[in-house]
């Protein structure tokens, strides 16, 4: 059973407000990257490319870290300690195209190389902390 969030901060998932999601290298330095994320009700969900370094990074280590800040209110934010419970590429092009529409306004991911095969990544939540 996951940490929950709490009812006040799930906003931040209908908002513009960009994660930085913290993943450990094969040398166990962190990693930061800025993506973009939803909320499904249990799991966070993320996307990205397969191959990219966050993509490795998930896939051989599934313990994760991110922080959301509110893009109204700097001082209001959203930390969540967490475990990849799933990395599927069933829906994928859909969720990166529902993303696009709410962090860019456009139908479709427009920045999609040939070739790329999008995943997504289910984060569970095991420790949640909120300031603001």
């Amino acid at each position: 059973m996951g940490a929950a969030i709490p009812e006040q901060f799930k906003d931040l998932f209908t908002k513009v407000a960009f994660a930085h999601l913290a993943t450990l290298m094969a040398d166990g330095s962190p990693q930061v990257t800025p993506v973009w994320c939803d909320f499904d009700g249990t799991h966070i969900r993320v996307n990205s490319a397969k191959g990219r370094v966050k993509d490795k990074n998930m896939r051989r280590n599934k313990q994760v870290a991110l922080s959301i800040m509110d893009p109204g209110n700097s001082y209001r934010h959203l930390d969540v300690q967490g475990e990849i419970t799933e990395i599927t590429e069933q829906g994928a092009d859909a969720h990166i195209d529902a993303l696009a529409k709410k962090y860019l306004g456009k139908d479709k991911y427009p920045f999609r190389a040939p070739g790329e095969v999008r995943v997504i990544y289910k984060i569970l939540p095991s420790k949640v902390s909120t300031t603001g």
